[in-house]
């Protein structure tokens, strides 16, 4: 028999407690039933040992199934984002900008390619538009999930590159045994953002295994950040009628200063449409003497949509007759201009600017497709007292094409310009031929491949007086590739958008790794990991693992692990394509003619692999006079050294400058500050180091004829550093949120066929840091606080029949509104911190033949 104590079951109860106390029943999967005298083992993400229970030295969260319903997430990136665990500001639904579609996670704020992402244990393809470095969680539909499981430390000795922050595995449903329907929809209370879901769950049980297959759709609409009162209106000064020298003609004709902005939120999202198809199925068949045959299959095809104002352009253009500029390829000032005050600059310019409404919109678009197949071969071995082995092949691919309507060539528009100065400069719509001239349709596709083969044999060595000594060994060989085809017209430099390069490229590693797990007396197992790499790019790497549980009493267990992570770099990192960039420098030479001096961003082969080192430290607490309770809690500190990131541009600038040869050489300026060649490679030099406290309370009881459950999630930030700057309690459109307080809490009661649920979510207020002008015009730095927000959530589930289960609920009940950002990504805040899209209310029906 296994021992079984109050702590065993609060370690259980703790690790699946999450955002919906309804994920405290475990899958049975994942916990055998009590009072069997032969417990199932099982692997828990964070070890390759196959145990009896999942208590570990490593925090593990698990959200399941009901979990998910319940608070009505639609996506796995709403799921995951929604946890204290999360910071920065991971792409997902609400990023209009820059996303191309896709939605990741953010453990711990510390970049999505420090996030591991596997699917039933084995890694997933990256995905998105093109040699992407981390998984479009959007690949994986919200009907398939079984549950979730967050690993909350280094898990690099276990796992590999890339698991520095953690790791989250997403594990399918399977050995289903009917038909299951399930239809659910949401929207707002002002009648947009609709979503709309449909899945169908079909599984067998034969006399020698199960086949399970499924299906779903899902359609999400958009929301127009104008139509959020909170949002304020966009002023550019790129407007549709155009600016010459910053000056606009008035009803009379003439030259004025502008004094009217463009809102470009009248045309931009906040809510990005997209449509999803999915089909996956899992199987398991008993192949006969002690061989057993898994399988999962999976693909998906994505329609995403952003959309953006029309695309400010901006030509510096020839005045005729003004030294240094071009005698025949020239404008020519009349007097009420040169009466209004325009006039060329010391290059013999001036600025011309427009927001090319006449051509429409900027309309993103992309069409992506993810497969993914894996297959094992497990059986076991009469060794000791058992032994298990396994061997798999993993294959993931990923092919997209994306577009962008109404894109402009800017090589064209200085030209038509120059042809047609009447029609730009009067302030009327452009003809169509124009329009027709300098407007283009973008195209570009890329795609990701990759292959594993693993193989691990794992069971018990020998007996100790303690107990069993637990062993996992095995290896494994990967084979990643990448490739991004951009439009010709960005190609050549031509368009408005920055110029860039094709990708195209491949690594290959070949893994090998061992686990000991040793109970060196009946309160103190260890938990050991080694882990050796060798790739193809830059060579060999070793990272280790150890952890300690300590069983103080029957309701206390102490726990702490210790550990390297490194992370490789990925295919657009090691192989990608020069990508002009225009950046706000100053150039102490004087030579460049606008403050925006175009940067070469180089990507370089001989990159080396971050490396990190993690330590955790906790506890869980059973109360013995508090039945059904459990507390956790638990220090956590990551430092990340050779960071791949690229250097202060405007610090090699001011080096070469001061005569610093090294610098002109890195940056490629001449001594002179000839800026033509200038480049800022990626290189090994950033680091990271963050720190914090993770709490939860889970409590299970009977009161007043009801069953309650409570949860209670906290995370609280010490410290967040990044390449020496301070992130810790601020907040900012470039980087995200680092608030020192999250915390999530649920409440439910129920009694029979029905429970009701109520959440908040809360976010700290956070300082919003921000660059300011004096009375002079000159800039200073200023600080203001962004405030905090608490969001309500409420929602119920009633059981009609044993075959039909109803939900309903209202997300952001008080309509609470986001928090100001002075440099927000958009509508004048962070979309993916902050609840944009306002109150909503959705529903679902589930129906089992």
């Amino acid at each position: 028999m296994i021992k079984k104590t109050k702590l065993a079951d609060a370690v259980k109860l703790g690790l699946i407690a999450s955002l919906s106390t309804s994920a405290f029943v475990a899958s049975q999967t994942a916990v055998a039933a009590e009072g069997e005298a032969k417990v199932e083992r099982i692997e828990v993400t964070g070890s390759r040992i196959q145990r009896q229970d999942m208590e570990t030295a490593s925090p593990v969260t698990v959200i399941d199934a009901s979990a998910i319903r319940a608070e009505g997430f639609t996506s796995v990136d709403q799921l995951l984002q929604a946890q204290t665990s999360m910071a920065g500001a991971a792409i997902g639904s609400t990023s209009n900008n820059g996303s191309g579609g896709s939605a990741q996670v953010d453990l711990r704020g510390m970049g999505a390619e420090r996030t591991l992402v596997l699917l039933n244990g084995r890694r997933m393809v990256s995905s998105g538009t093109g040699a992407d470095s981390a998984v479009d969680l959007n690949s994986i539909p919200v009907a398939m999930i079984a549950r979730v499981e967050i690993l909350k430390d280094g898990a690099s000795a276990v796992y590999g590159s890339d698991a520095i922050a953690g790791v989250v595995n997403i594990i399918t449903k399977k050995d289903f045994d009917g038909l299951l329907l399930d239809v659910n929809g949401s929207g707002t209370d002002r009648g947009d953002g609709q979503t709309a879901e449909m899945s169908a769950l079909y599984g067998v049980n034969t006399d020698s295994g199960n086949y399970t297959l499924g299906a779903a759709y899902s359609d999400r609409k958009s929301v127009i950040q104008s139509d959020r009162a909170w949002t304020e209106a966009g002023s550019s000064s790129y407007i549709p009628t155009g600016t010459l020298g910053g000056k606009v003609q008035d009803a009379n004709g003439n030259w004025v200063k502008r004094t009217t902005g463009y809102d470009f939120t009248q045309d931009s999202y906040y809510q990005t449409p997209s449509e999803r198809y999915s089909l996956f199925a899992n199987m398991t068949q008993d192949l006969g003497n002690d061989l057993v045959l898994t399988g999962d299959i999976l693909y998906t095809k994505r329609k995403s949509n952003q959309q953006m104002a029309a695309q400010p352009a901006s030509v510096m253009l020839d005045v005729c007759g003004a030294p240094g500029a071009d005698a025949v390829k020239c404008i020519t000032l009349d007097s009420a201009m040169t009466a209004g005050g325009i006039e060329a600059d010391k290059t013999g310019r001036v600025e011309y600017r427009r927001r090319t409404n006449d051509v429409g919109p900027r309309i993103s678009s992309q069409d992506t497709d993810t497969y993914r197949a894996s297959v094992d071969l497990a059986g076991s071995l009469d060794i000791n007292t058992g032994m298990n082995w396994d061997v798999s092949y993993t294959y993931g691919k990923n092919k997209a094409s994306s577009t962008v309507d109404n894109s402009i060539n800017a090589t064209k528009m200085e030209q038509s310009v120059y042809a047609n100065q009447d029609a730009w400069f009067s302030g009327q719509p452009l003809t169509q031929d124009i329009m027709g001239d300098i407007g283009y349709f973008q195209q570009a596709d890329g795609g990701n491949e990759q292959h594993t083969v693993a193989g691990v044999l794992n069971g018990e060595l020998f007996d100790l007086s303690a107990g069993a000594v637990g062993f996992a060994i095995g290896a494994e060989y990967r084979r990643e590739s990448g490739y991004y085809n951009p439009d010709p017209v960005v190609v050549a430099g031509d368009s408005t958008s920055a110029q860039q390069d094709p990708t195209d490229g491949n690594y290959n590693v070949i893994s090998f790794y061992q686990e000991v797990s040793v109970p060196f007396t009946e309160k103190l197992t260890g938990e050991f990991a080694l882990r050796f790499d060798d790739y193809s790019t830059f060579g060999k790497a070793t990272t280790w693992k150890i952890g300690l549980t300590y069983e103080a009493s029957d309701e206390l267990m102490l726990r702490t692990v210790a550990a390297t992570g490194f992370r490789a770099p990925n295919v657009s990192e090691l192989f990608g394509g020069n990508t002009g960039s225009f950046d706000y420098l100053d150039d102490p030479w004087g030579n460049e003619q606008d403050p925006q001096i175009k940067v070469n961003y180089t990507s370089d082969p001989d990159l080396k692999p971050e490396e990190s080192e993690s330590y955790t430290a906790g506890l869980v607490y059973s109360p013995g006079f508090i039945d059904g309770m459990s507390v956790t809690l638990d220090y956590w500190r990551f430092k990340v050294t050779n960071a791949i990131t690229r250097l202060d541009a405007q610090t090699g600038l001011n080096e070469c400058f001061a005569g610093n040869a090294t610098a002109c050489e890195t940056f490629k300026i001449t001594l002179d500050g000839n800026l033509d060649d200038f480049t800022n490679p990626l290189t090994n030099v950033g680091t990271q180091d963050t720190s914090g406290i993770d709490f939860n309370l889970a409590y299970g009881f009977e009161a007043l004829g009801l069953d309650w459950k409570i949860s209670n999630d906290m995370t609280y930030l010490l410290n967040f550093e990044q390449d020496s700057e301070d992130y810790t309690g601020t907040v900012d459109g470039n980087f995200g949120a680092y608030a020192k307080i999250r915390n999530n809490f649920s409440i439910q009661a129920g009694q029979g066929d029905w429970s009701v649920t109520y959440f908040n979510r809360f976010i700290d207020s956070m300082d919003d840091i921000y660059t300011d002008y004096d009375a002079n015009d000159e800039p200073f730095t200023a600080v203001r606080q962004s405030d905090s927000v608490l969001y309500h959530n409420i929602s119920g589930t009633y059981h009609a029949t044993d075959a039909l289960t109803v939900s309903v609920g209202v997300k952001n009940f008080t309509d609470e509104k986001p928090s100001t950002v002075s440099n927000g990504s958009d509508g004048g805040t962070v979309p993916e911190v902050y609840d944009t899209i306002g109150r909503q209310i959705y529903g679902g029906v589930t129906y089992k033949f």
